[in-house]
């Protein structure tokens, strides 16, 4: 099953979060759980945010949730041309 991050992002763009959350939760990717992370910030959720983003092989980013979706955005941008 493949994977669609701008999908995805944008259904979280659109406030919703359930289907995004449905579409990104089998995936274990590094981006897949950078946007699973993002959308645990979304729901309030920093607990489990962080878990997502330690999944990922980071910690959860000093920046907006605007600011965390355009970077997640950039990424799923860099994904398509790999």
């Amino acid at each position: 099953m493949a994977i669609n991050y701008t999908k995805i992002l944008n259904l979280a763009r659109d406030n919703h979060w359930h289907a995004a959350h449905e579409m990104v939760q089998p995936f274990s990717d590094s981006l897949s759980c950078q946007i699973h992370a993002y959308l645990h910030r979304v729901e309030g959720d920093d607990w489990n945010a962080d878990y997502w983003y330690r999944k990922a092989g980071m910690q959860r980013p000093e920046n907006t949730l605007e600011e965390e979706l355009a970077r997640l955005n950039t990424l799923a941008g860099r994904e398509k041309q790999d």
